[in-house]
């Protein structure tokens, strides 16, 4: 019997993603959890794992085309079942692989979803060249198209109105600042990511009560342990690791805190599972560290660097984006001492880590001297956790990040 593959739901709330590459071929034996496409989300490119074993029998859906959640994407032959015999008939789908006859010049072939980027842009696709099979213009196209589009200065010549270029100027806000005689300026096109993590961050800002506690944690030991771990194992530990091990001790030692809010009651964990924020071309994303508690320091290095290597590739999978309590998002790499984070939903906290420098302190006995200082900032969700819970788990993170030995047993 065939099976067929539908387009997933791979991100909350999505009505369609786009197919970007095919990583089989008709044909192809294909094994349970093996990928077998890659779809492009508005966070990232994720790879799609075949539910079931069979043989790919048809391919429905172009490289570049966007599907509507649900829609067929694929079919796969079962167990016995012959390629030709599971292939659906031409009249119904127009397969990938099958032999489709070249477009006449007067037909615009083009995905959908490179239309409705077209529309959100003001592009008309009649002049752009495509690169695709058969001519057609896929989104790489589109994309070059607008980057190669000519910056103009405020005190250019205005051109002749067009019907196609009315909705785009009626639709674009733009600054009293763009009118200043001698300002240039360029328009870059709000790219699916950039839009969705716009969409995210208002969302969270404006239904997540969020509100903040600071801690400045003396890091001297941490710092040494960490220069010692590394003169001895293969994999390098960066301060970061050892952050994501100190929150996940934080929310073994103050279990509420490990929690999210739903529509109908807080969902409490017995895992630590912390998003590790990510700076990719284009945008941010969070991929997921899971049972850190349980995790030594060195598997925790040798996984984020995994996971943020396979981030900047757009490799991750979408399980890997998916679940969490809590995430950490560290700008101390970038010399920025101090700031607020706004909160990933569902989770219900994010720690802000800026970077460690020499500061003047003084002891418990009175005396002064100067300590290696590391300021964080943890921004809480108040539906969660109220602030004398928030302060607790705070107060335990710096505990343990300022005795780090005794996160190595």
């Amino acid at each position: 019997m065939s099976i067929t593959v539908r387009m997933p739901a791979l991100a909350a709330g999505a009505t369609e993603a786009a197919v970007q590459t095919w990583l089989v071929a008709v044909g192809e034996t294909v094994d349970a959890g093996q990928p077998i496409v890659e779809i492009e989300t508005e966070k990232a490119i994720v790879e799609y794992e075949a539910e079931e074993a069979g043989t790919v029998a048809a391919l429905l859906v172009e490289p570049g085309a966007s599907v509507a959640v649900g829609e067929p994407i694929a079919v796969l032959a079962g167990r016995g079942e012959s390629v030709e015999a599971a292939a659906p008939a031409p009249a119904s789908t127009t397969p990938v692989d099958s032999a489709t006859p070249m477009p006449t010049p007067a037909r615009l072939f083009a995905s959908p979803l490179v239309r409705r980027l077209a529309r959100e842009r003001g592009v008309d696709l009649t002049s752009v060249r495509g690169s695709g099979p058969n001519g057609r213009i896929v989104r790489r196209d589109l994309d070059a198209f607008g980057v190669a589009e000519p910056v103009r200065s405020s005190h250019d010549a205005p051109e002749s109105p067009t019907p196609e270029a009315e909705p785009v100027r009626a639709s674009i806000s733009v600054s009293a600042s763009a009118s200043v005689p001698g300002a240039g300026f360029r328009d870059e096109a709000h790219t699916p990511m950039r839009r969705a993590i716009a969409r995210r961050l208002a969302e969270s800002v404006t239904t997540v009560p969020h509100f903040f506690l600071t801690a400045d944690c003396r890091v001297d030991e941490l710092i040494d342990l960490r220069r010692r771990i590394n003169t001895r194992t293969a994999v390098k530990v960066s301060v970061n690791d050892i952050v994501l091990k100190a929150v996940a001790a934080a929310m073994t030692d103050v279990g509420e805190a490990n929690a999210i809010w739903t529509t109908d009651a807080i969902r409490r964990f017995d895992a630590v599972d912390i998003g590790v924020a990510v700076s990719i071309p284009g945008g941010l994303v969070t991929p997921v560290l899971r049972d850190v508690q349980a995790k030594p320091l060195g598997a925790i290095a040798a996984e984020v660097r995994d996971l943020a290597d396979r981030a900047r590739a757009g490799r991750l999978k979408q399980h890997e984006l998916e679940g969490g309590s809590f995430a950490v998002s560290n700008l101390g790499m970038y010399g920025t001492k101090e700031f607020s984070a706004i909160i990933n939903p569902p989770h219900a906290g994010i720690l802000a880590v800026g970077a460690a420098s020499a500061r003047p302190i003084v002891s418990a006995e009175g005396d002064l001297g100067v300590a290696t200082v590391m300021t964080v900032t943890l921004s809480a969700d108040h539906r969660v956790m109220d602030g004398a819970l928030a302060a607790q788990w705070l107060a335990a993170f710096v505990v343990h990040v300022e005795n780090p030995l005794g996160l190595l047993v």
